[in-house]
């Protein structure tokens, strides 16, 4: 039996004074998908190199201290990533004041990554939802809410779909 291959990408939940989260809007033909800014693991990268990469690159955020690891999700589904297996998503908390994401990346490059939008969500907002857009995880309201209420973990909650 082969092998699964897995995507390996890391996350910020990027979090303002307000306990909004900022969220990138991910466009992939007829499916729109809101999720935490972040992406993939380059071989040899460690993952936390690769966040604080990610995230100069697409909301122009310096990331200092090492965040605490919040949330982990593995995703095995044929289709969700193009040429892999899978997914798995390393997610990591990021406390800032609230600012107006721009990265190194230019609308260009950040299309070819299909983000076309980045907004500001407040849990309520996201719990209330009711449109055709989905977010990443599916039910993000429910780990958002316990990692307000809560703070991180001592270990990473493990999130599906």
């Amino acid at each position: 039996m082969p092998e699964m291959k897995l995507r390996h990408a890391v996350r910020a939940i990027v979090l303002d004074d307000d306990d909004r989260i900022l969220l990138c809007r991910l466009a992939f033909q007829k499916t729109i998908v809101w999720a935490a800014p972040g992406g993939g693991v380059e071989p040899g990268e460690a993952p936390l190199a690769a966040l604080r990469r990610e995230l100069d690159e697409e909301v122009g955020l310096a990331v200092e201290a090492d965040p605490p690891h919040v949330w982990h999700q593995r995703v095995v589904a044929s289709g969700h990533a193009a040429g892999y297996d899978g997914v798995v998503n390393d997610y990591f908390l990021v406390r800032v004041p609230a600012f107006a994401p721009r990265g190194a990346r230019s609308d260009e490059e950040l299309a070819a990554e299909h983000i076309d939008a980045f907004r500001w969500w407040t849990l309520q907002e996201i719990a209330g939802y009711r449109g055709p857009e989905l977010f990443s995880p599916r039910d993000l309201a429910t780990p958002l809410a316990a990692l307000l209420a809560g703070g991180p973990p001592a270990r990473p909650v493990p999130l599906g779909l």
